[in-house]
């Protein structure tokens, strides 16, 4: 038969965690599947559109027109989100993708680069949403009554260059939690130029720049992104236009500070990333102690600009001084310079700084939630958690004594609550408050994903992580997460191809080639996870990498690394403190199930109920075999932890005071 080709618009769909569903009940998998293909093939028909083939969970359909295709992945989308709402049901969620270009049909099939990229395009999907190329965007803009959020360009596998992709919008976001709301504008706070008399005074910018970021994601309607992300761009001589675009947001605030004695002068501008106009500009030579009014006039003048609303209670916590000693904020913006260094050394002395502010002001609530941060950032690294965690509650019952407002505080006591107590539902209604007074809050959006995974809430951890991303691109941990999470979850090929994705956009990191090897560890392909163990082999490694690393060259049969690394941590237990699990992990690994349990149970101990690395990793390839193993069943039962996968359900948005 003679191949034709033809321009068609090409639409994929996904169910979100079949596989694993099948895997822990697949009879109930099953029915949901028929029930899905029975809602979902009428609507094809009744918007034109042609079945090309059943994918196993999912379909490739093609439509004459891009508006009939975008039509019908809304009319699906509300289909099932009504039928969702409906108590006692298994939800069925769907990930959909569109997009317009060439194809070449060879028995009643379709070939060609635009079927790539619509396959590519449908994992960037949240979990009952719908991803649209730049060439459907184009032709549905004006014609379909949903909204549209252009997410970061992608560079998608097997496509050369960056597409721009589209997020459809849907009315009951408005009802749900702010974690999966379309943000209207977005802005980045680049680092102030310290251009003080004293290099020293660099601590002062640095701070500076995080209070500002800090007060901006007051502003309920603006999207600020957060400082792991932009601290990237300190002394960058990119253009505004490349950063703006890299950072994918629509305002850039940029300028420098300059402290002379008890003198500050604060050059800034706000510059609009699509036309490169200042929006405004302004300079602000104060003394020193009106650095807080300085904050509240920046934020007060950006709403203004970008036409926001700058909610009273917003304003009046802004309006709030945290603390009225000028040398003890002097001292905590010292311990902010340190922790940015985002080392171990450098959280133990921001411990100290916070320490010393608090000390010279006991009512100043950052300096106490700023170090109970670094506890828990401590925890199970450097310090044991039977040190660690204590103190950590200590500060922050005092933070949220004199501040119960704090986002910052609500996202480190979920934290503990979290690594610590093993208490998830307290966990969860922190990290939700947390949310609540600050939707900015990439951290509190990262740990509550971290929270939902850990008890197997694939789909919800996966919103929230694509937030986190969202608000810090470039932040490495929300990125190597959503790999697992979608693993985890049963989509394998959503796992492989972010994990493609970020080892292309990283190839000299050993990271990317760690997680990757993992995936085709645990999915057959062992000729290509050794090829990526191999890539891994970098001399600047993390402690986190080379953990991981051994675990896959053990799993992979060569177990040097691995007792090489075990050795070392025994050695270094003798005058430091070793997380025992780390042990545990590389003994499973290398399938030595006694010295497993002893090292597990031994963390167990010393982490009261579970040290925070264990709960994030007990579903990884380490422990692969030993799941079925009772006595490991009994340790997660302990540690209140899920021994068995849970369905994900969405639950209603809990109203929180």
């Amino acid at each position: 038969m003679a191949a034709t080709r033809r321009l068609a618009a090409l639409m994929f769909t996904d169910m979100v965690g079949f596989t694993a569903s099948a895997q822990s009940n697949e009879a109930a998998a099953l029915k949901l599947l028929r029930e899905q293909e029975e809602l979902l093939r009428p609507l094809f028909r009744a918007h034109q559109g042609r079945e090309i083939k059943s994918t196993g969970d999912g379909f490739l359909v093609e439509f004459e027109s891009a508006l009939h295709a975008a039509e019908c992945a809304i009319d699906i989308q509300g289909r099932l989100h009504e039928r969702n709402s409906h108590t006692g049901v298994a939800p069925i969620r769907l990930r959909i993708g569109v997009h317009l270009g060439d194809v070449e049909e060879r028995g009643g099939d379709v070939f060609g680069d635009a079927v790539n990229i619509a396959s590519r395009i449908e994992p960037l999907a949240y979990p009952g949403g719908v991803c649209i190329s730049g060439p459907v965007f184009d032709q549905v803009r004006n014609k379909v009554p949903n909204q549209f959020v252009k997410l970061a360009p992608k560079t998608l596998k097997n496509v050369q260059t960056p597409l721009d992709v589209y997020r459809l919008t849907f009315p009951w976001e408005a009802v749900e939690p702010a974690s999966v709301r379309a943000p209207r504008t977005r802005l980045a706070v680049l680092p102030l130029a310290n251009i003080s008399p004293d290099p020293k005074d660099e601590y002062f910018a640095d701070g500076l720049t995080e209070e500002l970021i800090n007060a901006l994601s007051r502003i309920r309607e603006l999207r600020v992104i957060a400082r792991t992300s932009v601290s990237q761009y300190k002394s960058s001589a990119k253009p505004v236009s490349q950063i703006a675009a890299e950072l994918d947001v629509s305002s850039v605030l940029e300028g420098s500070v300059r402290k002379a004695g008890n003198r500050l002068r604060i050059t800034l501008q706000l510059i609009d990333a699509r036309t490169q106009e200042h929006v405004w500009a302004h300079s602000y030579d104060r003394e020193l102690d009106d650095v807080f009014a300085i904050q509240e006039e920046i934020a007060e003048r950006t709403a203004g600009a970008l036409r926001l609303e700058f909610l009273g209670t917003d304003r009046e916590s802004l309006r709030r001084k945290p603390t009225s000693n000028l040398a003890a904020y002097n001292l905590y913006l010292k311990g902010i310079h340190a922790a940015r260094q985002s080392t171990y050394a450098g959280y133990a002395e921001s411990i100290q700084f916070f320490d010393a502010a608090a000390k010279l002001d006991p009512g100043f609530a950052l300096a106490y939630s700023s170090q109970a941060n670094m506890y828990l950032l401590l925890a199970g690294e450097t310090l044991s958690p039977r040190e660690a965690f204590p103190r950590a509650k200590e500060l922050l019952d005092r933070a949220l004594e004199l501040d119960p407002n704090s986002s910052e505080a609500h996202t480190a006591r979920g934290n503990l609550a979290l690594q610590h107590e093993q208490d998830w539902e307290n966990a969860e209604l922190e990290f939700r408050q947390a949310l609540a007074l600050n939707p900015s809050n990439a951290n509190a959006h990262f740990w509550y994903a971290m929270l939902l995974s850990v008890v197997k809430r694939f789909d919800e951890a996966e919103e929230e992580l694509r937030m986190a991303i969202e608000l810090d691109p470039l932040w490495s941990l929300p990125r190597a997460w959503l790999m697992v999470v979608c693993f985890d979850a049963g989509d394998v090929d959503s796992a492989t191809a972010a994990a493609e994705e970020e080892r292309n956009r990283n190839p000299a990191s050993p990271a990317p080639h760690i997680t990757l090897g993992t995936i085709y560890a645990r999915t057959g392909r062992r000729e290509e996870a050794q090829k990526e163990a191999k890539l891994s082999m970098a001399e600047s490694v993390s402690d986190a990498d080379r953990l991981d690393r051994a675990i896959l060259w053990a799993i992979l049969g060569d177990p040097a690394e691995a007792r090489r690394l075990i050795g070392q941590y025994e050695e270094a237990s003798r005058t430091t403190y070793v997380n025992p699990a780390w042990r545990g992990a590389l003994h499973a690994a290398l399938g030595e199930k006694e010295m497993a349990l002893e090292c597990l149970e031994q963390d167990s101990r010393e982490g009261g109920r579970g040290s925070l690395w264990f709960s994030f990793n007990y579903q990884g390839i380490a422990f692969d075999s030993m799941r079925a193993d009772p006595r490991f069943r009994s340790l997660l039962e302990r540690l209140n932890l899920p021994t068995e996968r849970k369905e994900s359900t969405k639950p209603p948005a809990r109203e929180i005071t």
